[in-house]
């Protein structure tokens, strides 16, 4: 079997996975699906098919760690709603003979909330967080064009007195034609269970495949990205109760349009980003997440719900992201990102020095 047909088979065998997963609220450690770095917000809150220097987006993918990004180190910070916070930190380090391994941890601050019994009697104030530690290892196969990874994660899960853990495994598979600017990947995430419940019920992990694309043009400034997400489940609509499905004048139900209907259903999986590379040094993105904007938008003022921008921008040694992803009228989120090569710091010695 030849290199082509060997990734045909693999893609294959993805689609073809049995439909076990569930999406939306009905999972346990739903903070693992959150956009982490500013860049990912700023592209509509996935990108996995981006192969750069730039570790933080190697969290989407561990098959996007690359020998450039030996001894980078990436920062993380989300103001996120109502007082929640959460943050990411992750090293890379590049073994030879081995190929390259990075290490994170991504925690989320639910802020402080006050105790109170049945009838409203208050008795201080709790806490509640999580945590994910991760492994993750890359390395190239075949050829240098195609890169697989996997991460390991332990998670921990406190709410007030109630605790649990568990852990998952993320496989991730990424082909580039450098050439082209164009890449390819897939993304199985979060492959695992939940071993200490909170009360006695297990409940299952975010489960989730995806594949994705990025294209950037020949003597164009731009690149775009398409994530299909959610593989596992073909329908991500759910029944509004608000919403009448019966004529109020015939008393006849309403039958929607399948064309509307069907595009409606595609669309939810879909997550658009793009770049515009100004100069070396600075990046202008922006993204569209049609799933977020259709549930969380108000009919009467839509306004830029599902839209998302942000920057970047590289001042010395250092490089910083800006992401803004618009969730409700109510509020958008800030996400900000630093990277910086531990190695660039180091002074070479040359023969003039000697």
């Amino acid at each position: 079997m030849n290199f082509k047909k060997s990734i045909l088979v693999y893609f294959s065998l993805i689609m073809i996975m049995p439909a076990t997963a569930q999406v939306g609220g009905n999972n346990t450690f739903e903070f693992l699906n959150l956009p982490i770095s500013a860049r990912l917000t700023a592209l509509g809150g996935n990108n996995i098919s981006t192969r750069d220097n730039d570790l933080n987006v190697s969290i989407a993918n561990p098959s996007l760690l690359t020998d450039s990004m030996d001894n980078n180190v990436s920062l993380s910070y989300i103001n996120y709603f109502a007082d929640v916070n959460y943050g990411y930190a992750a090293y890379a380090k590049k073994f030879k003979k081995l190929g390259m391994f990075s290490a994170g941890i991504q925690y989320l601050d639910y802020g402080k909330f006050t105790r109170a019994d049945d009838i409203g009697n208050t008795d201080g104030t709790f806490g509640a967080n999580e945590m994910c530690f991760s492994l993750s290892y890359a390395r190239s196969v075949l050829d240098t064009n195609l890169t697989i990874g996997a991460s390991i994660k332990t998670i921990y899960s406190q709410l007030e007195s109630y605790t649990s853990w568990g852990s998952a495994l993320d496989i991730g598979a990424t082909y580039v034609r450098p050439k082209h600017g164009f890449a390819a990947a897939v993304v199985i995430k979060n492959i695992g269970r939940q071993w200490k419940t909170y009360s006695g019920t297990k409940e299952a992990l975010p489960f989730e495949v995806q594949i994705g694309f990025s294209k950037k043009p020949k003597h164009v400034p731009f690149r775009f990205s398409v994530v299909y997400e959610n593989l596992e489940k073909w329908d991500l609509t759910y029944v509004d109760p608000s919403v009448s499905t019966v004529d109020p004048l015939t008393g006849e139900e309403i039958t929607p349009n399948k064309y509307k209907v069907f595009g409606d259903k595609l669309m939810r999986h879909i997550v658009i980003g793009g770049e515009f590379i100004i100069t070396k040094n600075f990046f202008l993105r922006a993204g569209y997440n049609y799933q977020r904007r259709k549930e969380l938008k108000i009919p009467e003022k839509r306004g830029m719900t599902g839209f998302s921008f942000g920057f970047g921008f590289r001042i010395y040694k250092f490089h910083f992201s800006y992401g803004r992803a618009v969730y409700h009228l109510a509020g958008a989120t800030n996400n900000f990102s630093l990277s910086f090569d531990i190695n660039s710091f180091y002074k070479k010695t040359t023969k003039a020095n000697l």
